[in-house]
């Protein structure tokens, strides 16, 4: 049995999409069971709840080899280390009591960093708790997500503008939600890895935002310039919309460690390059969302 949290996500759904026609049984713990797709329900065990709470992860984990955990962004949480970390500690107790075999979790790059790196740093913690209840454990340590491009559709629709807190120059690792989700669905079929490791998710290239802008400009045929805004102005704007003062802090600190280096971290090699490029990303995901 596998275990999916998070079903509805953009990479929980891509990995459900993988591996729900497979042989092995798979059940899926969603809050909202009726946003899953039909074909999901039909073929998986459906437990409705929060993969945060003990009686809904008894339920859940009875009878599971591996699980598949990512935390549900949060951010009315206290802070980063309440959303990530406190989130997940009946989770943590849960796959020592159901004897849980694997788990594979999403996290970032970054480890080793010298300050307080925000969600990073969290969810970097929240990879050595889950080491530490016993399980063997794989932490897809991810670059920043292509897929975040998705948040300026309207921006680049109506103006042409994609935005963000670093500067344009910046060259950063980026990598597909797919791609994470392909080799988190590998990791949950394969029931003969053991221990403790990490799995780096860098993409195929380093991309600076003008690159990313020049790119999008020449996939719609049209031009869209990159736009750097302040990491005041990110803060003020998440409080705006209804984040706590504590993640919006943590958000703030992750984009000024990504500004200082954190995500030069992590060398790509031949196995934490994965295939997706940032054009077939804009001709493939981004170009038929901005058409819809």
């Amino acid at each position: 049995m596998i275990v999916i949290t998070a079903p509805t996500s953009k990479i929980g759904r891509q990995i459900l999409d993988a591996i729900v026609n497979e042989d092995e049984a798979v059940r899926v713990i969603a809050r909202d069971p009726s946003k899953l797709p039909p074909r999901v329900r039909d073929r998986a065990d459906v437990v409705a709840g929060s993969h945060r709470d003990a009686p809904t992860l008894a339920r859940a984990f009875q009878g599971a080899r591996a699980v598949f955990w990512l935390v549900p962004a949060d951010p009315r949480a206290a802070n980063a280390h309440a959303a990530y970390v406190d989130f997940s500690r009946a989770g943590c107790d849960a796959m020592r009591e159901f004897d849980v075999k694997q788990v594979v979790g999403i996290s970032s790059v970054g480890r080793g960093w010298p300050k307080d790196a925000g969600n990073i740093t969290a969810t970097l913690e929240l990879d050595d708790m889950i080491a530490a209840s016993g399980v063997s454990y794989r932490a897809l340590t991810c670059a920043t997500f292509m897929d975040n491009v998705l948040r300026s559709v309207t921006a680049i629709k109506e103006n042409g503008v994609l935005s963000g807190s670093a500067p344009g120059d910046l060259k950063v690792a980026m990598c597909a939600t797919r791609d994470i989700a392909s080799a988190a669905a590998s990791l949950l079929l394969d029931d003969r890895w053991t221990g403790v490791g990490a799995c780096p998710i860098l993409g195929p290239e380093d991309l600076s935002f003008d690159d990313v802008a020049a790119i999008i400009s020449d996939v719609l045929g049209r031009p869209v310039r990159y736009e750097q805004t302040g990491v005041d102005d990110l803060r003020a704007a998440l409080i705006a919309r209804g984040a706590s003062v504590g993640m919006a802090d943590s958000v703030a600190n992750m984009m000024i460690a990504q500004q200082e280096g954190i995500d030069r971290m992590e060398r790509r090699s031949a196995l934490s390059a994965t295939p997706t490029t940032f054009r077939q990303f804009c001709e493939e995901v981004l170009r038929p969302a901005l058409s819809s």
